[in-house]
């Protein structure tokens, strides 16, 4: 990523809160059922829902939510006390003792050197301990094209120049390679999600919640610069994505799963 950390905003980031909540259900619920961590971590929490779930789910563990937003973390603190709340770097990060359980919703692809990184989670975990990883497949995806090429022309050429965002994930066997060293019974699967979205220029708004946050950052001290990109931008997409004459915008969402256990 470049320097400057996106800002990110959880009110717009919640506004497709069902629909970015469906993945993360969709990996929860392929732990094990007799499985009782003792010390679990939610890296990249966001707002918290996840950790406060996994906080209901097992009662007796200590939770820890982590993220890199503050703003998101002030959202997390209202969900429960009983959580370990703090910011940090998944990359940088080292737990004081072994985590029974290492969630990762939706975070670990705005950090680079995958391979790297997933073997330190697995190392981070105890024996018989779970990650759980479930990250979009959105750089090929045509809206992220579409968002890459108008970066890339215009007034605000410039300014974007060298800002990071989502980059292209490993093939799934590369996270294989990463984790076998050290795991047993590594699953990893992909679905793709048909999000019906609501609302006028629905896959801007979206995007403007998680793969628009380091441009939307870059061009925060020009507001008139960054209205006039996500016009230009707003409007490619509505072309691209237009709204059905029942309201709804279909948005076909990728994403990939894992589930490894350390042995």
């Amino acid at each position: 990523m470049s320097e400057a950390s996106p800002l990110w905003d959880p009110r717009q980031y919640n506004r497709f809160e069902a629909q970015r909540d469906r993945a993360a259900l969709d990996l929860l619920v392929r732990l094990p059922e007799d499985f009782s961590p003792a010390q679990i971590w939610d890296l990249g929490c966001g707002t918290g829902q996840h950790a406060a779930l996994l906080k209901r789910r097992h009662p007796d563990a200590h939770v820890h939510g982590m993220d890199s937003s503050e703003a998101m973390l002030e959202q997390a603190r209202f969900l429960s006390a009983d959580i370990d709340w703090s910011v940090g770097d998944i990359a940088r990060w080292r737990p004081a003792q072994p985590a029974d359980l290492i969630l990762a919703n939706a975070s670990l692809q705005w950090l680079p050197h995958h391979a790297a990184l997933f073997a330190h989670l697995a190392e981070a975990l105890a024996p018989g301990g779970l990650l759980a990883v479930q990250m979009p497949m959105a750089w090929e995806t045509r809206h992220h094209t579409i968002m890459r090429e108008t970066a890339a022309k215009g007034p605000w050429a410039s300014a974007l120049t060298g800002v990071d965002t989502i980059a292209p994930l490993l093939a799934a066997e590369a996270y294989y390679e990463a984790l076998a060293p050290l795991c047993d019974d590594i699953d990893i699967w992909s679905t793709t999600y048909l999000h019906v979205l609501n609302g006028d220029n629905a896959v801007l708004e979206w995007m403007k919640g998680t793969a628009l946050r380091p441009y939307l950052t870059a061009l925060a001290g020009d507001p008139a610069m960054q209205g006039a990109f996500l016009q230009a931008l707003g409007e490619r997409l509505a072309s691209a994505f237009p709204r059905r004459a029942d309201g709804a915008t279909l948005l076909p969402f990728p994403r990939l799963f894992l589930v490894a256990q350390r042995r």
